[in-house]
């Protein structure tokens, strides 16, 4: 009789916005008891997440399933990389990057029936300045929001929208000087963002052409941009079309050295850490065992929330950009009157 693999699940019980008190009844329901046994383990603080997967990766479980967001899937993975415990994902965060880029349903039970099928494939992953990374990480704007979220003391797509409306537009953009293997790039940008898999979460695609197979980052430097710019460069974001956008500029590397005027904030994940001047990222190729979808092994865009949201404001683009025009002209007050009008789209 073959002995059967053990999990280890790991339940961040404040992650995202629902109750995760359901969850250990629907694992004792779904999960395939002749293949598997299995332990539920809750997190009592911040790093926990990442103590228990060290443990179990050590004692020789097959899997250990982050039960959570993006922020507990960090945790846990960094813990098992380069080792053969392999990262499962029962996705109940606010974004769930990795998840939807993986093609994890979003649906609890349905992401314990992957689990079931215990298909397993190695990824990349990245580090900047010695912090693993799964989705993205970056500097600029994007890491100053995070900062802004993990202040807001609510999460979800809502919270995240009003603080980049709010704090958008005064934004001052930084001058970056970036080498890699070709040599070395000046850019004033307004955010700097390294991709190992395709988006933030919530579909919204910061990098649609990214693999986490092919042992390289996907870059993207956002250049500064004019207040009527906001809204196209927005919907590109979730149509999956940025890398068409004029005020973007991308390539692709194994490794980069970032060096900017000022110390300040980057993120890894979305989790923000303020480090120095100087910024270093790269790719370890194949460095963590993930069980993934057999049927869409990477990258197709699930429902979500936010997107739903915002669709009419997606529609109605040029609608947006002379409502804000008109307020712009009447005013005289740029942050105040992009605010206004993108809240009210947002509210309606």
């Amino acid at each position: 009789m073959n002995k059967k693999q053990q999990i280890t699940f790991i339940v961040n019980p404040i992650s995202g916005t629902g109750s995760k008190e359901h969850i250990p009844e629907l694992i004792d329901e779904m999960l395939d008891h002749e293949r598997f046994d299995y332990e539920v383990r809750q997190t009592a603080y911040r790093g926990n997440a990442a103590e228990i997967a060290r443990e179990a990766a050590a004692a020789g479980v097959h899997i250990v399933v982050a039960v959570g967001g993006d922020g507990t899937v960090n945790e846990v993975a960094r813990s098992l990389v380069h080792t053969q415990t392999a990262l499962g994902i029962i996705p109940t965060g606010s974004g769930n990057g990795l998840a939807r880029h993986l093609c994890i349903p979003m649906s609890s039970s349905k992401a314990l029936e992957l689990i079931n099928q215990c298909q397993i494939e190695e990824f990349d992953y990245g580090v900047i300045n010695g912090q693993p990374f799964f989705c993205t990480c970056g500097m600029g704007f994007d890491a100053f929001i995070s900062l802004k979220f993990a202040e807001a003391g609510k999460r979800g797509p809502i919270t995240y929208v009003e603080n980049v409306l709010k704090e958008g537009l005064k934004y001052k953009p930084e001058t970056y000087e970036i080498v890699d293997e070709t040599g070395t790039k000046h850019y004033k940008a307004f955010l700097i963002a390294c991709a190992n898999a395709s988006q933030y979460g919530n579909n919204a695609y910061i990098a649609p052409g990214a693999t986490m197979k092919d042992g390289e980052l996907d870059v993207i430097v956002m250049e500064p941009f004019d207040v009527l710019d906001a809204p196209q460069i927005a919907a590109d974001l979730f149509m999956k079309t940025l890398g068409n956008n004029s005020k973007i500029k991308t390539f692709r590397t194994r490794s980069l050295h970032i060096h900017r005027k000022e110390a300040g904030a980057i993120h890894y994940d979305g989790d923000p850490i303020m480090t120095d001047n100087d910024i270093d990222v790269h790719v370890e190729h194949l460095g963590i065992r993930i069980v993934t979808n057999p049927d869409k092994p990477e990258d197709e865009a699930q429902p979500n929330q936010f997107l739903n949201a915002f669709s009419d404001f997606f529609n109605n683009i040029n609608n947006v950009r002379e409502d804000i025009a008109q307020d712009l002209e009447k005013s005289g007050r740029r942050i105040q009157a992009i605010n206004k009008v993108l809240l009210r789209k947002l509210r309606n």
